[in-house]
């Protein structure tokens, strides 16, 4: 193994005790690494690091400064050890990642999802995606959440879902609605006859009594979107794993602007929910669509209405 390679091994394992994932990183410093391995290069330079993430010529801007900002992450790490590592200027490259706009699912959509699950070719993978898309629509998980369940993870005499070391290794309890709870004991009863001896403890299982593994997910999803007839609505917006997390969010508040609830007394309690350490981190979900906004203009007319009453 070379020195940088280890090197890279040593940054990961530090920056992961402190809770951070770094799986996109961990596949491009692989990468860069393998680059320096074949040319002989044994110190990172600013040249060196440009002209690998610059590689190749005809990817987006945006793509480039990632792999840069992956080597930047790194290369100032690695130079407390070796202070002969250049660490590249953050303004090196123009391009910054853009937010996705999340596609905002819609009760018809998701029964249409489902729908489309359940004619999957395998009975146990029908029920599986049929109940995990489900799950994901009504709770809000990250699907890696989602797929890490154990089946002793959910509580269903309390009515809770037990996620364990999610992001930022943060554990919590998921409340859920009973009608949640109800069609998750109907899908563990119909998984125990199907699959009466798994080969995991999982709650969600696989064909063959496994996990299930977010790469196939994620392909299955994307294949089910498309017989669900569910089409990208912009180059940046198409439907995704993730967006029911978006949908989810948004939906919350609509229904407490519906049900006149006090919305910034929410906003905390969905943080929690989601899994976030404030509520700065679930603005990320929030997107302004027109009935949300519609809702918000309303309740802002009748405050100044009624604000202007007590002043006359």
């Amino acid at each position: 193994m070379s020195e940088l390679r280890s090197a890279i091994e040593q940054y990961l394992t530090v920056r992961r005790a402190l809770g951070y994932k770094l799986v996109l990183a961990e596949r491009l410093l692989g990468l860069f690494c393998a680059h320096c391995e074949t040319i002989g290069a044994t110190r990172i330079t600013t040249e060196l690091a440009l002209g690998w993430a610059t590689l190749p010529a005809a990817a987006s801007p945006e793509w480039q400064a990632q792999r840069l900002s992956a080597i930047r992450g790194f290369a100032a790490w690695l130079q407390t050890i070796d202070p002969a590592t250049e660490v590249p200027p953050a303004d090196l490259l123009p391009g910054r990642p853009r937010r996705a706009v999340p596609y905002l699912y819609n009760e018809a959509e998701i029964a249409a999802l489902t729908a489309a699950a359940r004619r999957l070719p395998s009975v146990l993978q029908a029920l599986s995606y049929e109940y995990l898309i489900g799950l994901l629509a009504a709770t809000g998980l990250r699907i890696g959440e989602a797929i890490r369940l154990d089946r002793d993870d959910v509580d269903f005499a309390a009515g809770l879902l037990r996620v364990i070391g999610s992001k930022w290794g943060k554990s919590r309890h998921v409340p859920l609605h009973q009608s949640v709870v109800e069609a998750l004991r109907r899908y563990a009863l119909e998984r125990d006859r199907l699959c009466p001896t798994p080969s995991t403890a999982s709650f969600f299982v696989s064909t063959v009594g496994t996990r299930l593994r977010y790469s196939v997910v994620s392909s299955t999803f994307k294949r089910l979107t498309c017989e669900a007839g569910l089409a990208p609505r912009s180059r940046r917006c198409r439907p995704t794993l993730h967006s029911l997390r978006h949908s989810f969010a948004v939906q919350a508040l609509i229904e407490a602007y519906r049900s006149g609830r006090d919305v910034h007394a929410l906003l905390p309690l969905l943080a929690t929910y989601l899994g976030h350490a404030d509520s700065s981190g679930s603005y990320w979900y929030l997107t302004g669509t027109p009935e949300l906004m519609a809702l918000v203009s309303r309740r802002l007319e009748n405050a100044f209405n009624a604000d202007r009453e007590e002043r006359s």
